[in-house]
């Protein structure tokens, strides 16, 4: 998924599930598991791990999900061969991991991958004659004898389950049933076996399937059915939103955010050429890109051996009927006309019927070459037969064949346009497991009332999207093996996708703007994220900050400045190298330990896939993966600069997550190679007295992040915080006080200070007696001291809406006010029904006073003067559409006031006042743009927050 297109907000996190959507428009980023039980660990099994000195995570099945190293290794002295030394272990900690000697012994070798000196071994459980086909996973990571890292999702038994009495067809009804299909497409179906909880292995039919699978909104899911009762065992969706030398024009990049249309194409060619301004031809391509491996000869066009490209304006599915390729070329030279023709003709729809047709074959040519780009790039890092990589023939025996990308470019150029826009804005990945070729959709982008505002651009030119899709289909397949896949709702799934599109174009030389979706956005900073990663305020306290459209992708952007941390240091240590050593290191022409910082990284989080057998993963758990990964490459070399990067973005060894879907995880800002700072919080009044009920937030964010110190003596949480290292921002915030941000702080190793706070009365807290009245509801969230509530106008013009707040007592005297445009999610009792939408945020505002007396109530508006006008863009926002640092608490200084009431006023909303959002910004007559007068959030407005202060 690379973000979602919607301004509405986003379903809550749910449970891992196989199946992954990964587009903008949608978030099917969870499993739906109907296995009932869980097995607990023995008491034994808990005093085994207690032992071996390991951080120990138990799934449901009774096994371990994790056993992870920490200064010593698992087990030593094992034999040097990896499987062997894997037997060797399984054998000798069968207690450790809950097998009986017959679940031991139906293990078979998955895969057994080399991680430069180490290893990962991945065993798959056998039941009787089925193999599972969901779980029964296990990891064993290696070097010289010891192991470093075990994951497993394995059964205690391996008893053969009771035979099929159900059909194929059977199963392949009730999935279809269960998915909600009315004319699915069965991609395939097998008999496999899925360990239970409660029952044992179940003899279960995995069937594959999916609806509109190159359409607008395709649907595809992996089910599991119970071969003998029909129960769906487990759900999940799996969309995530010359003549001998090939000669292709791309742009390697994207053709950037100037929008210009001249051509900056580069000619890329498979052998060395005059001609060429690039060869990318390597051993992970063997016969070359355009090379049907059937025949070993030429197609012509845009299919191979990894890819195939097609178009599918209509939303049909081009794979099986009406398949449409670039125009062949003879000689091999994709060099097709590009004119930019959806920019020049500002989205109109009558481009498909041009002679240009939209530029269509260039498009298909470029997303060609860039998912045989990133093929082999990955391929170099692991991610190969062996390890359920997609490729019609695989050359080495190791995996399933027949599963090449299938690139679909203009997906529902013509059908997804207007009113709906269901084909706009977006880019999905449907990844099957191993031998069912997956599916790529790439979009058109189009300005969207209230909704996303980019420009008229074709998806297909911007690489750091094509990546980031072909990303998911990694993923997918190298975490839990290759049929489960993974769920991630703490967003690593989303933050992998950003960090391997990022990192393939930095070591090509391409681009080193860390951004993505750039050229799609109109973004150079942020592109599609809320930050760009290289500039990131985001620590684990964050997880689920942004819940609007965003989620899970905002969650992942924890993950992403982290990862960014530990390559930053990991370059510093081992250098960034020059140009051409980054192209050969990419090009897997150089051994990773000659590499850079950057490539090394790289390579332990590709390493950090195999090392996790569970589909459900929080970052806590992919932290582990990756410290494990260090230690088998490269020896432990770099587990200092790796923790201590984990602890200043809070994943520190005190992190703690309950369950992959945590969304209130414990933050830790510790490290075991760290001397940390003790600071403690102390919160004043302005009489000098200690704030009770205080708490203390590391970062920008108070709603929805978790706090990591606090006054409240009837909480767990202590008044003191360790941190490592460095410097940090802090915001406070306490019932009847508001808010208080702490300007960046730096702290020193070992150092014990003290951090005081200025926490001011809030005169317009309802916890000190103030009183709010007005127009809209939820009118008491908007004097609760906190962001996680706002106050809502709804179904009406914006503009003179307003708030008038009762100070309570006597007149007061107010110098400066805080307000919060900060949104949330939605609440099913909630007095606000609508969901959501960025567009409704405050963007500018008016505060007035009055002051009661004997024969002035201040009940009028009338009664009220003003007092400040904030500037037009007092929550700025801009391309693609509004963010949330954008409208969190702002302090606004004001004329000295003395009332008795003030009242805040709506001057504009972000759909009524953002510029970026403003006039017609398209030629297509099916659509207007100006949300002021197109948008249904021109009138509705939400403000989360309104304090007063005397100082």
């Amino acid at each position: 998924m690379l973000a979602p297109a919607s301004a509405g907000s986003a379903a809550p996190a749910e449970p891992a599930r196989t199946a992954r959507v990964h587009d903008q428009d949608h978030d099917h980023e969870h499993t739906v598991d109907n296995r009932s039980g869980r097995v607990a660990p023995t008491a034994q099994q808990r005093r085994d791990a207690a032992d071996l000195g390991a951080v120990a995570r138990w799934n449901t099945l009774g096994t371990p999900a994790a056993l992870t190293a920490t200064a010593e290794p698992l087990a030593s002295g094992l034999p040097a061969e990896p499987v062997a030394a894997a037997r060797a272990y399984v054998s000798a900690n069968l207690d450790v991991l809950g097998l009986t000697e017959r679940g031991a012994d139906a293990l078979e070798v998955l895969a057994d991958a080399p991680l430069g000196e180490g290893a990962v071994v991945i065993f798959r459980q056998r039941f009787g004659d089925l193999v599972a086909g969901r779980d029964g996973l296990l990891s064993v990571g290696l070097r010289d004898g010891k192991v470093w890292h075990v994951s497993s999702s394995l059964a205690r038994d391996a008893a053969a389950p009771a035979p099929a009495t159900l059909t194929k067809a059977d199963a392949e009804r009730i999935a279809a049933q269960d998915a909600g299909l009315s004319s699915p497409t069965v991609l395939a179906t097998e008999l496999v076996a899925v360990p239970t909880p409660k029952q044992g292995a179940r003899a279960a039919y995995q069937v594959t399937l999916g609806e509109d699978l190159t359409g607008a909104d395709p649907a595809a899911f992996t089910t599991w059915v119970d071969a003998r009762d029909g129960a769906v065992l487990v759900s999940e969706s799996i969309v995530d939103a010359d003549s001998d030398n090939p000669e292709w024009d791309v742009f390697p990049d994207s053709p950037r955010t100037s929008y210009s249309s001249a051509d900056t194409r580069r000619t890329w060619c498979q052998q060395p050429s005059r001609r060429c301004d690039e060869v990318v031809g390597n051993r992970a391509s063997p016969l070359g890109w355009d090379v049907d491996p059937a025949t070993d000869q030429p197609t012509f066009t845009t299919r191979g051996n990894n890819a195939i490209a097609v178009h599918n304006w209509n939303s049909s599915d081009p794979f099986t009927v009406g398949t449409e390729t670039a125009t062949p070329s003879p000689t091999r030279e994709y060099q097709y006309p590009w004119t930019n023709q959806w920019y020049e003709e500002k989205c109109a729809p009558t481009v498909f019927e041009t002679p240009a047709r939209n530029d269509i074959d260039a498009a298909r040519a470029n997303l060609f070459a860039m998912h045989n780009r990133m093929h082999d790039w990955s391929y170099h890092l692991g991610f190969t037969e062996e390890t359920w990589n997609m490729q019609a023939e695989n050359f080495t025996g190791a995996g399933l064949g027949n599963d090449y990308e299938q690139g679909n470019a203009q997906a529902g150029g013509i059908s997804g346009g207007p009113p709906d826009f269901a084909a706009r804005n977006n880019a999905n990945q449907i990844t099957p497991p191993d031998g069912e070729a997956p599916i790529t959709n790439m979009y058109l982008w189009q300005p969207v009332a209230g909704a996303f505002y980019g420009e008229c651009v074709d998806g297909d030119y911007d690489m750091s999207v094509i990546a980031h899709e072909y990303t998911h289909a990694i993923t997918n397949r190298m975490i839990a093996g290759p049929n489960a896949g993974l769920s991630s709702p703490q967003g690593m799934s989303e933050s992998w996708s950003d960090l391997l599109a990022i990192e393939y174009l930095y070591e090509h030389g391409y681009s080193k703007d860390y951004t993505v979706g750039e050229y799609v956005t109109g973004d150079a900073t942020a592109g599609i994220r809320n930050f760009n990663m290289s500039r990131s305020p985001l620590n684990y306290s964050h997880v689920d900050y942004d819940f609007v459209g965003l989620q899970v992708h905002a969650s992942g952007e924890v993950w992403s400045a982290t990862n960014f941390d530990i390559r930053t240091a990991m370059m510093k240590r081992y250098g960034a190298g020059n140009a051409a050593l980054q192209k050969a290191c990419a090009n897997g022409k150089v051994a990773v330990t000659k590499c850079p910082g950057n490539r090394r990284w790289i390579q332990l989080v590709f390493d950090s896939f195999l090392l996790l057998a569970n589909s459900a993963n929080s970052q806590v758990d992919a932290r582990d993966a990756l410290i494990a990964a260090d230690q088998l490459r490269f020896g432990g070399a770099n587990q200092d600069l790796i923790w201590n990067a984990f602890a200043k973005r809070g994943l520190g060894e005190a992190a703690l997550s309950n369950g992959a879907g945590d969304a209130d995880p414990r933050p830790g800002f510790t490290s075991p190679y760290a001397n940390e700072a003790t600071v403690r919080f102390r919160p004043l009044d302005e009489h000098g007295k200690v704030v009770p009920g205080a708490k203390l937030f590391v970062g920008d964010y108070q709603a929805r992040a978790v706090p990591v110190a606090d006054t409240d003596p009837a909480t767990a949480l202590p008044d003191t915080v360790d941190l490592v290292a460095g410097r940090y921002s802090f915001i406070a915030q306490a019932p009847g006080h508001g808010e208080a941000r702490v300007r960046p702080t730096d702290f020193r190793s070992g150092q014990d200070r003290t951090l005081t706070v200025k926490l001011p009365t809030n005169l317009t807290s309802g916890a000190n007696g103030a009183t709010a009245t007005g127009d809209g509801v939820n009118l008491a969230a908007l004097i609760d001291d906190t962001e996680a509530t706002n106050w809502a106008s709804l179904n009406a013009p914006v503009a003179g809406k307003g708030v008038t707040v009762d100070l309570a007592g006597d007149r007061q005297r107010v110098k400066r006010v805080q307000v919060s445009a900060m949104l949330r999610p939605a609440i099913a009792t909630d007095a606000d029904p609508l969901a959501q939408s960025r567009y409704s945020g405050l963007r500018q505002f008016k505060v007035l006073g009055c002051t009661a007396s004997a024969t002035n109530d201040c009940a009028d508006a009338a009664d009220f003067r003003t007092v400040y006008v904030s500037k037009r863009d007092a929550f700025p926002s801009g391309q693609p559409r509004p963010r949330a640092p954008e409208l969190i608490v702002r302090e606004f200084d004001i004329p000295d006031t003395t009332a008795t009431h003030l009242r805040i006023e709506v001057v504009t909303n972000q759909c009524t006042g953002g510029p970026a959002y403003a006039g017609e910004q398209d030629a297509d007559p099916r659509a207007a743009t100006d949300c002021a007068t197109a948008s249904p959030q021109a009138q509705n407005v939400r403000i989360a927050e309104f304090q007063a202060y005397a100082r």
